[in-house]
C-alpha cells in the first residue's frame, strides 16, 4: 500500500471516489484523449468526471439497443406480478381469461379514490404552470397551445426526455392506436418514423387525417435527416421541435458564448448542452416543406393553425422554450432513475 494510501486511512477514515471518477481516471492512464457519447445515465457522470481530468468529450445524438431479457423484468420498481413471453401470446391468453372470468377494479375503491385525487391535483398544477406569461415559454404553455389545436383524431407521436414524458399527461388523444412515442425506456430515434408510418396509413385508409410529430430538440436529431423522407413523399406530417438548447437542460446565447471564453467547447460545454438557438426549421424548407421559428405563445398558435390549415406539404415548427425549464416535481424517484 502507498504511503499516500496509508496517510489517508490513518484516522480511520477512507476518502470516497465516485465510480465515475474511476472510470475516468482509468481512462485518462490509458491515454484516452476524446470520449464520445450520448447523454443520459450514467454517461453525463461520466462525461463530466472526464472533462474533469482533462478528456475531451463530444456530445453525439445517435445510439441503438435492443434488449428482450427477463432481467429487465422489475428494472425501476419490484412489480407484484411479471409475465414473460410474447407480447402477443401474453395478451390472446390474458384476453382469453378475462372472457371466462370478467372482473373489473371495483370503481369505488380506495385506489380509485386516491388516483382520482392525484389527477385532479396534478391538472390544476398543470394548468398553473401553462398559465404563466413569463417569456421564454415553459413545457407546459407550449403543450396548453398546441392541445387546444389538435384535431380529436390526429396521430400523436411524441419523442425525447422531458417533451415526451410531460406531453403524455398534458397532450390527449381519443382514440386507440392514435398515440405513439419512444416507450418505457425512451429509445430515441423512432419519432419521424412512426410520423411517416402514421402518415402513409392515414394517406392510405382516412385522407385528410393529419399526424402531430412532436420532438426534443436532442431526439430530433436522431432522425432529423427523415425530413427529407417525408418531403419526397410529400407527407402533410407537422413537426414540432420544443427546444431548449440540449439534453434534459440548456444554456442561452449569451451563457454559451461567455462560456466559451473559458476554453474549447471539449473541456468546458456541459455534456448535455446543445447549439443554443439551432434553426432546425431551416432543415424542413432546404427540402421543399414549411418552416416556422417561434418564440411567444401568439406565433405558436399562428403557426399552428396555417400548418393544420395546409395539408398539401409538410410544416415545422421550432420552438423556443426557456433552456432550464424542467418538468414539474416528481413524487417517485424511480420515475427518473434507473437500478442498472
Amino acid at each position: 500500500m502507498s504511503e499516500s494510501n496509508l496517510a489517508e486511512r490513518s484516522d480511520g477514515r477512507e476518502r470516497l471516489v465516485s465510480g465515475a471518477k474511476v472510470v475516468a481516471q482509468a481512462l485518462k492512464t490509458q491515454d484516452v484523449n476524446y470520449m464520445f457519447g450520448i447523454v443520459g445515465i450514467p454517461v453525463t457522470e461520466i462525461a463530466l468526471a472526464a472533462q474533469e481530468v482533462g478528456i475531451r468529450y463530444i456530445g453525439m445524438r445517435n445510439e441503438q439497443a435492443v434488449d428482450i431479457c427477463a432481467e429487465e423484468l422489475g428494472n425501476n420498481v419490484r412489480p407484484a406480478v411479471t409475465l414473460l413471453g410474447d407480447i402477443n401470446a401474453v395478451t390472446k391468453q390474458l384476453l382469453e381469461q378475462f372472457d371466462k372470468t370478467p372482473w373489473q377494479y371495483p370503481p369505488e375503491s380506495k385506489w380509485w379514490k386516491i388516483l382520482r385525487e392525484k389527477m385532479k391535483s396534478n391538472e390544476a398544477l398543470s394548468k398553473e404552470l401553462a398559465f404563466q406569461k413569463s417569456l421564454p415559454m415553459n413545457y407546459y404553455t407550449v403543450f396548453y397551445h398546441i392541445q387546444e389545436q389538435l384535431p380529436r383524431d390526429c396521430f400523436v407521436v411524441s419523442e425525447g426526455a422531458n417533451t415526451m414524458d410531460i406531453g403524455r399527461t398534458v397532450l390527449q388523444n381519443y382514440l386507440p392506436r392514435h398515440r405513439l412515442d419512444a416507450g418505457t425506456f425512451g429509445t430515441m430515434g423512432v419519432g419521424l418514423g412512426f410520423a411517416i408510418a402514421s402518415a402513409l396509413v392515414a394517406k392510405d385508409r382516412n385522407p385528410g387525417q393529419q399526424v402531430i410529430c412532436v420532438e426534443g430538440d436532442s431526439a430530433f436529431g436522431f432522425s432529423g435527416m427523415e425530413v427529407e423522407t417525408i418531403c419526397r413523399y410529400n407527407l402533410p406530417i407537422i413537426l414540432l421541435v420544443v427546444n431548449n438548447n440540449g439534453i434534459y437542460q440548456g444554456f442561452d446565447t449569451d451563457t454559451w458564448k461567455e462560456m466559451l471564453k473559458f476554453g474549447d467547447a471539449t473541456t468546458v460545454a456541459p455534456p448535455m448542452c446543445l447549439l443554443p438557438h439551432s434553426h432546425y426549421e431551416h432543415v424542413m424548407i432546404a427540402f421543399g416543406g414549411k418552416g416556422y421559428f417561434v418564440q411567444t405563445p401568439e406565433e405558436l398558435q399562428k403557426s399552428l393553425r396555417q400548418s393544420l390549415a395546409d395539408t398539401t406539404k409538410p410544416s415545422l415548427i421550432n420552438i423556443m422554450i426557456e433552456p432550464q425549464a424542467m418538468r414539474k416535481a416528481q413524487d417517485f424517484h424511480w420515475l427518473t432513475h434507473s437500478n442498472m
